[in-house]
């Protein structure tokens, strides 16, 4: 069975793939290779004895997309294929929206051309903005702080309104808003690798340790929190990529359009980050504090119990195994996928 993965060479996306296979999906990948490289291809083969269809190409081209949908019948589509910084989507904003907007357009328009109307759609728990309380659950209302979670946003939107107009034509779409994705596949294989300075704290974090980067840099050191950092709720990749397969499962029974966040429901500061890193890696993480970054917030963890009663899913991973995996990745591969 035959599922487009959109953006599968990159992180979630190419855990996810291994998940597939595993499963017994056969997952057909598409990526411009942006932030990308050829070689995970190599590397999921290597973990899973299988290597996954690849065609190079963006989703803003129509053209393409097209082509794609005439050469495979596929049961449903996963899109992961979109930007994802926050404090690049603020110095750069329209980047974002002709990315993750615009692009989720023509996918769609290329769904609907071959009557598929399976879809899950990578979002994020950015589209809850400031929220009211932590934990936060999925009737939460949806708002933003930078151009990123408004780009999620809007598409959540434009699916909510696709779902409701085709009602005599079913769409089963799984918006799954995830926290903060973290680890590697035990294997050390593949990980996360950002070019250039991480915008993410765990490959930052990691890259110091390895002795990439001198120091990090936390993001102020004055929110009412525990320690003054950010706290979030941070989700071993894996238990996130199992979760797609989950929603999956979802999708492909009928279930109609339906929201789900993923995370573990447990916060932990920029700090406790740290620490945890330290005591798996034996390695001192130097660190110094910054302004605070626009579009930034203090507190943002989930409430878990809806993915486990209506997925049947949770995360399985606690902390040490998240930063165990990491630093293995990370030391095997000290400039990631550059060999």
């Amino acid at each position: 069975m035959f599922v487009l993965v959109t953006g599968g060479t990159g992180y979630i996306g190419s855990h996810t793939c291994v998940e597939l296979i595993k499963e017994g999906f056969e997952p057909v990948i598409i990526d411009n290779l942006s932030n990308s490289k050829l070689v995970v291809l190599d590397r999921i083969e290597t973990i899973t004895g299988k290597r996954p269809l690849f065609m190079e190409g963006d989703i803003l081209d129509s053209v393409f997309l097209n082509d794609v949908f005439e050469q495979f019948t596929f049961a449903a589509v996963m899109h992961f294929a979109g930007l994802k910084a926050v404090g690049e989507s603020v110095q750069q904003p329209l980047w974002y929206y002709e990315n993750n907007v615009a692009g989720t357009l023509n996918l769609i328009k290329a769904m609907e051309r071959k009557g598929l109307r399976n879809l899950i759609f990578s979002s994020s728990a950015t589209v809850y903005g400031l929220p009211k309380s932590v934990p936060i659950s999925e009737d939460f209302p949806t708002s933003t702080s930078n151009p990123y979670g408004a780009s999620k946003l809007m598409v959540e939107n434009i699916l909510t309104d696709v779902a409701k107009a085709n009602a005599n034509a079913k769409w089963n779409i799984a918006t799954l808003r995830y926290f903060n994705p973290i680890g590697a596949h035990e294997s050390g294989l593949i990980g996360e690798d950002p070019k250039g300075i991480p915008n993410n704290l765990l490959p930052f974090i990691s890259q110091v340790a390895v002795g990439k980067l001198a120091c990090l840099s936390v993001f102020g050191d004055d929110y009412d929190t525990v320690d003054g950092t950010g706290v979030r709720d941070y989700i071993h990749v894996v238990d996130l990529a199992r979760g797609h397969v989950c929603a999956l499962d979802k999708v492909l029974a009928g279930a109609g359009h339906f929201v789900v966040n993923l995370g573990t429901g447990n916060g932990y500061s920029v700090l406790e980050m740290v620490k945890a890193f330290e005591a798996v890696s034996h390695q001192s993480i130097a660190y110094k504090v910054e302004v605070r970054r626009p579009g930034d917030i203090a507190t943002c963890y989930t409430d878990p119990e809806y993915a486990k009663t209506f997925l049947g899913w949770q995360a399985a991973f606690d902390l040490t195994r998240m930063c165990e995996d990491s630093w293995r990745w990370q030391s095997n591969n000290p400039n990631g996928f550059d060999v």
